[in-house]
Order: structure tokens, then sequence, then C-alpha cells
């Protein structure tokens, strides 16, 4: 490429952004295997532990902790047969992972947007904003940092200005990829659809043909993980008995948070503690400014058809955790891992169109030199400042212990964190404390029947008469 410059190249990108992530996560190398899904996954996992035939057809057709993702339990084998149970080499596959998604983030920003500075902005935000680490240094999150790997992919190809059979064809294949990691991938066809008619300005019914394959093999992807999401362990079930307005309305509000996290990403955690006795004032607030933000948006569908079209993604990414179908937590971080490559493109294009107007105007006092040193102050400041409270939070992931602690000066009175604390203090040997803790939930008004459930039988299995109470 004769006109490529020096930040086009994708062994500079690829190098930079490494870098950033080892920044922040250079200190997973040690950390531990965490008492939350890490045994299902892998250390009591007899899936990832053989190569022989017949474990091999298991790893291809059966479901693992609530997922058909035989993708995501091939890797975890691969991994275990290179690591066994050393936690470090999986933090560091997981960390990697990351770094190539911040590459190809990169690479589809810049492809979308036009703008190298709004691709390069997302991509270094993306690698070291700290609502990545739950994601990211969480060995069970294996399975999202895969699907986002395949998505990603697929999305490069599939959003290509003038995509031909071929990319069609790849981009499939790579939805396959992450469909087989993680179900959340069903979204790909829609956000490809609204792509087509939206910036492409297709018609419906040429942009529908064009998904009908991709939304069949999404469809037998969602089958597949029905039966596996039937059983329901651990996280928060207190919606579970809620009518769909209610979810709605604490989604509004939520999805409002969301955004607040990825500008001040002060107070995150494992755990949220979402309270939705009364969400009706608090809703009505937010579902009225995100109407007022549609309507923005459908006023500009014509002359900004991809500010309309990263709209409409952002809600698709966000649907498969939103509770319209109910899953065992409202509010995660990781549920951001892709949607907040939006918000940071946004920002970076928001910003461009800002400095460019500043250097329209050049007034005598602030010449072209002095807006982009200032520019690229700030942009230097944002990115540190965010490195900088990874680099605190990561400490949380460290272990168990470290973990659970922190959860429970943000979510206190979570059964699910007091209980997780519980199993903590029994590994640790102490059984005793660990016993109060789990009696303190019972005695409390917060746990449901599957709490309880879950109680007597710890309890069962640690006092030394095997008594429930």
């Amino acid at each position: 490429m004769p006109n490529e410059t020096f930040l086009d190249r994708r062994w500079f990108a690829a190098a930079v952004l490494t870098a950033f992530v080892a920044l922040v996560y250079w200190p997973v190398a040690g950390f531990e295997f965490l008492n939350w899904d890490d045994p299902w996954y892998v250390v009591d996992n007899p899936l990832v532990k053989s190569w022989a035939p017949a474990n091999l057809v298991a790893v291809a057709t059966e479901p693992c902790s609530k997922n058909f993702a035989p993708v995501t339990i091939f890797t975890l084998l691969v991994e275990h047969t290179a690591f066994g149970l050393w936690a470090g080499g999986y933090h560091i596959v997981n960390a990697l992972i990351h770094a190539l998604n911040a590459v190809l983030v990169l690479v589809l920003v810049r492809q979308v947007t036009k703008s190298g500075f709004a691709a390069w902005l997302a991509a270094i935000l993306f690698a070291v904003h700290p609502i990545q680490i739950e994601t990211v240094a969480w060995i069970s999150s294996l399975k999202s940092l895969l699907a986002a790997t395949g998505m990603l992919v697929s999305l490069i190809y599939w959003l290509r200005p003038e995509r031909t059979g071929r990319d069609e064809a790849i981009g499939l294949g790579w939805l396959v990829f992450a469909l087989l990691a993680k179900a959340s991938a069903v979204v790909v066809p829609g956000i490809v659809l609204l792509y087509d008619i939206l910036v492409h300005r297709r018609k419906w019914s040429d942009a529908m043909a064009r998904q009908v394959l991709p939304g069949l093999v999404c469809l037998m992807a969602l089958f597949l993980n029905m039966h596996a999401q039937n059983q329901i362990w651990g996280g928060t079930r207190e919606h579970f008995d809620w009518g769909r307005g209610r979810i709605l309305a604490v989604d509004s509000v939520i999805v409002w948070r969301y955004l607040r996290v990825l500008a001040a990403p002060f107070d995150l955690s494992v755990m949220y503690d979402v309270d939705g006795s009364n969400p009706w004032p608090a809703a009505a607030v937010a579902t009225a400014a995100w109407g007022l933000v549609t309507w923005l948006v459908w006023r500009v569908r014509d002359s900004r058809p991809v500010v309309a079209w990263a709209y409409a993604t952002w809600w698709l990414l966000l649907f498969p955790v939103l509770n319209i179908f109910p899953i065992t937590t409202l509010m995660n971080d990781r549920y951001l891992y892709l949607p907040c490559v939006l918000v940071f493109a946004g920002v970076g294009v928001l910003v461009e169109a800002a400095l460019w107007r500043i250097l329209a105007m050049r007034s005598p006092g602030l010449g072209v030199r002095t807006t982009v040193a200032v520019s690229t102050g700030l942009f230097a400041a944002a990115v540190m400042s965010y490195s900088a409270m990874s680099m605190r939070y990561v400490q949380a992931w460290r272990n168990p212990t470290t973990l659970w602690t922190h959860a429970l000066v943000h979510s206190p009175e979570l059964p699910v964190v007091r209980i997780q604390w519980a199993l903590t203090l029994h590994d640790r040997g102490e059984t005793q404390r660990a016993c109060e803790v789990l009696e303190e939930v019972m005695a409390g008004s917060r746990a449901d029947e599957g709490d309880r459930r879950r109680i007597a039988r710890l309890l069962g299995e640690w006092r030394p008469d095997g008594s429930a109470s």
C-alpha cells in the first residue's frame, strides 16, 4: 500500500495495543482461579482434561455451565494441556486475546467511521478501560473474549463497503466460530441487516435475503443453548418474579448507569445490587431521556446514517443481557465488553469534529500546533487516568479473598456475594465463620428458595453433625 502511513501498519497497531494491555494486565500472571465459575470451566471440569476420542465428542456436543460452547471448552482443553492448574497461563491467554480484540476494534472502527483518530481512541480505551477488567481478568470469561473475536472479524468482512460473496462466506464462518464460543453472538445478523439498510441503503428485501442463512445459523445456536440455560445456579434471581414492565423499567435506568460507569468507572464490582422495588420514578425520567435520544438519532438518520446504525447496534448488543429472557444477573461489567466500542468511537468522532472546527476557525491566539498539542494532551491524560484506575481495580480479581472482600464493600446485602464469601472462608479453613455467614444470610429476607437450598446443603456438608440448622 503506497499511501499507507506508519499508524496504519498492522504490526505497529498490534505492538502499541499489546503494550497498553500489558501495562494494565501484567499482574494477572500471578492471579489464581476464582470460586466463581472457574471450578466448573477448568478446575473440576473433566471435559478439559483428556484428549480421548470419547471426551472430544463430549466437548463438541455437551453443554458446560449453562452454555453450549464447544469452541470455548476446546480452547480450555488446549490450555489445560499446556498449563495444567497454573492459573497464570489461562490469565495470560485471556490478556493476549483481549489485545487481539483491541487490534480488531481499531480495524473495524476505522473501516466504519473512516477516521483514524476515532479508531485509535476507541481501540486504546477498549484496551485499558476499567470496565474490561471483569472480562479479561476472569478466566471463565474466555467465552466472551472468543465470541468477541469471532464477532469483530465477522463484522470486518460483513461491513465492507463493497463486500463480495467471499467476504460474506468468511464472515459467516467467523460468526459460527463466535456462536460456538458464546450464544450472545446471535445479534450479528441484525447488526449487518441494519448496516445494509441504513448505511448501504439496500432495500429491505435484498438486505433480509442476505441474512437468511446467518439467521438460521443463529436460531440453531439458540436452540442448542436453550436446554443448557434451564439449569440456574448462582447469580441473583430476585428479578425472576418481576413482570416484563418492571424489567424494562429497571433496564432503562441500568443502561444510563452503563454510560455513567464508562465515563466515571469509580465503583465497579463483580456484582451489583440493583434495586427494583420501586423503579418507576427513575424509569420515567430514564425512558423519557432515551426517547429524546432516539428522536434526535431518527432526525439525523439520513444525514448521518452511521450514527443511527451505531445507536441501534448499541441496543442490539445489549439486548441479550437485558433480561427480556431471564438470566441470572441484571447488571455486569462484562456486558459492556463490545458495546463500549460504540461509545468510545462516538467520542472519538465528536472530538475529531470539534478539533477540525477549532482548526477551521484558527484564531490568532490558537494555532494549529497549539490545538493539536492540547487535544493530544487531553487524550493522553484520559488514557493514563483510565489505565491507572484499571491497574488499581485489577488487583480485586487476584484471588477469591480479594474479589469477595471487594464485592462485600459494594454490595454487602446481596445473598450471592455473602454465600461466595462463605465459600471463600471455608476454603481458607475458617469453617465456623463460614457457617455463621450462611446463617446470617438464611435469617435475612432476601434469600430466595434457591439460595436457601444451597445454604442448607453447604451447612449440612460443613457442620460436624451434618445439620443444616
